[in-house]
């Protein structure tokens, strides 16, 4: 029995998934899967999530589906579906004037739907491959990569586009740096990190990707002045400053990933992957050390965190066993 007692204890002590710099035991995980939230009949590729605070609704680009979910965030189920749309890739809400924006990237329009019944109440035509969006906190204005190389101005007061800024090839994830004044943007067609000023739109820098390409997600540690950025040919996390785009670390990352977030409370870096899993990095420690690798499953890459809610949600595409769905994951301490 004393020996049963002392395996069953060294057991314990294993990390979560083994790997050398992981620093997380089963009963400290640092992502704890709270519950799988069903979205019905939803089939094929599922892309980005935005948020309704006030309402404490989430929406689900249902790309391959044409549609977007809305999930109640406190009964944990979907409430309404917005149908024909024609692949959905970025959603985006703004609150002042209480509209959901749909980036359509089929169509390349842009639809517009109040938020308290979903009604459409508006339609823009980018005219190609409608894709991220952005909200400024400060202007209120909303910003839409799309098309061959473009980011798209527009203001929510009279639903119109007031401001188009030209890039070199189409931005995939692209930030707003309030604190620099400018916009940063992953090109990867370019194999490279656009900058235009965001008062003008006008080019200030443009950093050459040279060891790594394909990089897709990108978010700001506002904090510490850094843009992270992943890569996928090789997978691999990037840190640049925010200021010059110089190089400050860079450490190996799991395959497919397509979004990437900062947890400012805790000092963390999120990252999902396709490959099935959530790479978990210390944003605190100089070399961005990995802390967990967490598997889910092949295909999940689409994630969305929201500080306000203190949740990490996953979009799980349907499979043979399982229908599609949102795994919510609530970060441990």
């Amino acid at each position: 029995m004393r020996i049963a007692l002392l395996l069953f204890a060294a057991a314990m002590t294993l990390p979560l998934v083994a790997t050398p710099s992981v620093a997380q035991t089963p009963e400290t995980p640092l992502l704890n899967l709270e519950g799988k939230i069903a979205l019905g009949e939803v089939k094929g590729r599922i892309d980005h999530m935005a948020l309704d605070p006030l309402r404490n609704r989430l929406f689900v680009a249902e790309l391959e589906n044409n549609s977007v979910g809305v999930i109640d965030l406190m009964a944990r189920k979907v409430i309404h579906v917005i149908a024909g749309l024609t692949e959905p890739q970025g959603v985006g809400y703004e609150q002042s004037t209480d509209t959901l924006y749909v980036a359509n990237g089929g169509d390349g329009s842009v639809r517009l739907y109040r938020g308290a019944d979903y009604a459409e109440t508006g339609r823009i035509d980018l005219g190609d491959d409608s894709d991220n969006i952005r909200i400024d906190p400060g202007t209120k204005h909303v910003l839409i990569g799309y098309g061959r190389g473009g980011i798209a101005t527009i203001d929510p007061a009279t639903r119109t586009k007031i401001a188009d800024f030209p890039l070199p090839v189409h931005p995939e994830g692209f930030q707003l740096d309030r604190n620099n004044n400018q916009i940063i943007a992953n090109v990867p067609g370019a194999r490279a990190i656009a900058v235009l000023d965001s008062s003008s739109g006008r080019p200030k820098a443009l950093w050459p990707m040279k060891e790594s390409g394909a990089n897709f997600p990108m978010a700001l540690d506002e904090d510490a002045q850094r843009v992270l950025v992943a890569f996928r040919a090789p997978g691999r996390l990037a840190a640049f400053s925010a200021r010059d785009g110089e190089s400050v670390a860079s450490v190996e990352l799991c395959g497919d990933a397509d979004d990437l977030f900062v947890d400012a409370k805790r000092g963390r870096v999120y990252v999902s992957c396709g490959e099935g899993f959530i790479d978990v990095f210390d944003a605190r420690a100089g070399n961005y050390r990995r802390l967990a690798r967490v598997p889910t499953v092949r295909g999940a890459r689409t994630s969305y965190f929201v500080p306000s809610v203190d949740r990490l949600f996953l979009a799980v595409r349907a499979a043979s066993l399982e229908p599609a769905a949102v795994w919510v994951y609530r970060p441990g301490p």
